[in-house]
This record gives structure tokens, C-alpha cells and sequence, in this order.
């Protein structure tokens, strides 16, 4: 049976849900599913917006035919060439034999390495400020290289001023009957989601979200429709900061992630005693992760929200305990900027681990290490405790309170 969700007057949403999946791009835990999300505008030519992943296969077929209702499919608009969106490109080529593929230059060199269809008989390459005419629809090309693929495209529909975003603007998490971000709240059951889907997916390349910020200045933009997510036409204003934020690696709040392994639990105990400190000190929002039981990308989103950092772990196998220095790579591997860090190291014989933590962070543009003092072996000490003092004093003088 077809789901096909109407949008506006000539738009229609074809997409689909997995809520069976466990783990995005076998990587990210997604205990909400996925939604993956593809548009049919119908006009003078009718127009696909990206097909799904091939998991939801029988369920697009179903609504892509249903939405056309008798008709050819004249277009199909190839804005990323992931296979959670691109997987059944070369099934609707298959069946809609005369149809076009309007993308960009490097898509159809990618299209040539996933599929062995005749891609330059029926491409039609597009570059910055192209546009296509529909009939009554103008469809302007913008290029958002490495958000997060070098191929992309997003595409403006400049007569209903919809932005049709690619992995730009889209979040974790399945459609569950509410299409549009008004029809929920947003900001407080699905903006954690988006951010983890940022800082995970794209997080790494801010410069190239910023370039293409720059360019959605210029659009005048009533709706986003991502590839994955819900539609966003209430919240594009808080979406667009957020996106400015995250991209330019600046803190949301003056707030302090605390992410730590403890083996044996005296790290554990010393890094506890420091929060409940910091809380007495008036600071507001404290976070705190093991990072040997949360998986890293939900402590990466929040290290992208706060401003400040203490890492805690112990030393292994004279280095970095494993999965700290997973954590630590991810941070490095994201090109998280301008945090300010703590950093409490633990060795029972032979402490190493506060030096190579440093090391790794200090790659980092515009990273600040407040503090690396503490030393703990195997236990806190109680004379210690002025020491775990002195850096509370830090880390609130810092946060400004």
C-alpha cells in the first residue's frame, strides 16, 4: 500500500522509514530508526528528488507510481550519491526508460563506479546558478561540495522557496506519522538528534558548511526538505544558527562535559567528586560519560554544545586507556575547535597517559588546556582535594561565574 504525503499544492514526499535498523552507515546507533526521504514534484515535467535506501525499496516503488499516476517520469535530481540515496537510481532508469538525470560533473563519475547503466546518454550536468524550468517550478543549482560528498548538489525550487537540502538540515530517527517539524516539538524531541547527526556526519568539514550558509543567505527559504528528517518550515531560523554554531566549533552554552574511563573505579570516584564540586560552584548543565559504555557520537554532540571539557582516564599499556583514546580520535577526527579542556590522568606505576591526551588535543585549532595537574594513582588522595579545589576554581573562573 502506497504512503504518499502531500506537501504543497505540486510536492509530494515518497520517502520511507527503517525502524528496524540498528546501527546508521553500520556506525551510529539509531534506536529511533531512519527516514530517508525522497520528493516527486509534479509540473509541466515531473521531478524526483533522490531515491531511498534499498532496505525501503518495495514501499518507494509503491509510492513513486502511485504519486505519478499514469505519467513518465521526465527527471530524476541525483543531489548525493550515497546508497541511502541513490540505491534503486539504476531500477527507476530501468523502468522509466527516457528519463534524465540531472546532477553535478563528479556525480556522474560516481554514478559510473556503483552502476553500469549508459549515465552520458541521459545526464544532464549542472553547475552553480543553473537552473531548470519545470513549467510553472524554476529549480536553481547550488553546489555544496563535502557536505558532506565532493558530488553535491542542493536544489531551490524558487517559485514555492523550497530548499531541498541533501544531508544538509537532516537528522537521526524515522518518520512517525508527523511530517513537519510545526506538528511536534522540535526543539526539545528532535533537535538532540539533529545535532548528532551534524557533529557525526558532517561535523568535520565546517568550512564547507559555512560556504554553503553563506549561499542559503541569499534564497529566500520557507521550507527545508532534507534527506533524512522531518520537513522544516517552523524552525529554519534556529536550524540555520545552530548550523552556523556547530560549523564555526562555538560552544551553544557555557556548559562542562566530563567523559572519563575508570577501571577499577578510582577514576570514576575522583572525576564524581569534581562534579558534585563544580555543582556547588553554581555550574549548570554538567554532562558525564564513561566513554567505555556510551557510544562516542552521543558524547561528540555534546562536546560540540559545551564550552568546556575534562577528560579523565587512566593509563594503559603506557598509553591512553582504549576507549579514551577512542573518544580522543573521534574529537581530532571531527575537527572539534576552540574547547577548553581539563585533563585528570590516572597510573598506578607509570602515569603517562595526561601527556599523549595533550598531544592529540593540541592539534586541534584554538584548543586551550586549563588545566593537567591532577594526577591520581589509582586513588584520590585526601591531600589531593585542594588540588581537585584549585581546579574547580579554574574551570568556574573560566566559564565566568
Amino acid at each position: 500500500m502506497h504512503n504518499v504525503r502531500k506537501i504543497t499544492k505540486d510536492l509530494f514526499y515518497i520517502g520511507c522509514s527503517d525502524r528496524k535498523l540498528g546501527l546508521f552507515e553500520s556506525a551510529y546507533p539509531v534506536k529511533d530508526g531512519m527516514s530517508y526521504n525522497s520528493y516527486l514534484l509534479k509540473d509541466e515535467k515531473t521531478v524526483l528528488f533522490d531515491t531511498v535506501d534499498k532496505v525501503c525499496a518495495e514501499q518507494f516503488y509503491e509510492n513513486l507510481n502511485a504519486a505519478l499516476d499514469g505519467r513518465s517520469l521526465d527527471y530524476v535530481v541525483v543531489q548525493h550519491m550515497e546508497p541511502d540515496h541513490c540505491a534503486l537510481l539504476a531500477e527507476v532508469v530501468k523502468q522509466y526508460e527516457d528519463v534524465k538525470i540531472v546532477c553535478s560533473q563528479k556525480t556522474v563519475a560516481m554514478i559510473k563506479q556503483f552502476f553500469t547503466f549508459d549515465i552520458d546518454s541521459r545526464a544532464v550536468v549542472v553547475k552553480e546558478g543553473e537552473t531548470l524550468n519545470t513549467g510553472k517550478h524554476e529549480l536553481q543549482f547550488v553546489a555544496a561540495p563535502m557536505v558532506h560528498w565532493p558530488e553535491v548538489i542542493v536544489t531551490y525550487d524558487k517559485t514555492d522557496k523550497i530548499l531541498f537540502s541533501a544531508d544538509a538540515f537532516g537528522s537521526f530517527g524515522a518518520i512517525n506519522g508527523n511530517l513537519f517539524d510545526d506538528e511536534v516539538c522540535w526543539e526539545r524531541d528532535y533537535l538532540d538528534e539533529a545535532r548528532r547527526y551534524y557533529t557525526n556526519i558532517v561535523g568535520k568539514y565546517g568550512l564547507q558548511v559555512q560556504m554553503l550558509l553563506n549561499k542559503a543567505k541569499n534564497l529566500d527559504i520557507k521550507m527545508l526538505c532534507p534527506l533524512h528528517g522531518l520537513i522544516i518550515r517552523e524552525n529554519i531560523g534556529l536550524f540555520v544558527d545552530k548550523y552556523d554554531r556547530w560549523s564555526t566549533y562555538t560552544p551553544e552554552e557555557n556548559s562542562v562535559l566530563i567523559a572519563y574511563s575508570s577501571v577499577y573505579g578510582g577514576t570514576e570516584s575522583a572525576i564524581s567528586l569534581l562534579a558534585a564540586k563544580l555543582a556547588d560552584r553554581g555550574v549548570k548543565n554538567i554532562k558525564m560519560f564513561d566513554v567505555s559504555i556510551t557510544h562516542p557520537s552521543f558524547i561528540l554532540a555534546q562536546a560540540f554544545k559545551s564550552s568546556h571539557i575534562v577528560l579523565a582516564t587512566t593509563t594503559y599499556n603506557a598509553g591512553i586507556f582504549e576507549s579514551m583514546e577512542t573518544f580522543l580520535n573521534i574529537l581530532f577526527s571531527h575537527n572539534l575547535q576552540n574547547r577548553k579542556y581539563v585533563l585528570v590522568q590516572n597510573g598506578s606505576w607509570a602515569p603517562t597517559c595526561g601527556s599523549k591526551m595533550r598531544e592529540i588535543l593540541e592539534k586541534l585549532k584554538g584548543t586551550e588546556i586549563l588545566d593537567d595537574s591532577i594526577c591520581i594513582k589509582s586513588t584520590l588522595k585526601e591531600e589531593q582535594v585542594a588540588e581537585l579545589d584549585n581546579v574547580v576554581n579554574t574551570i568556574v573562573k573560566s566559564l565566568g561565574l
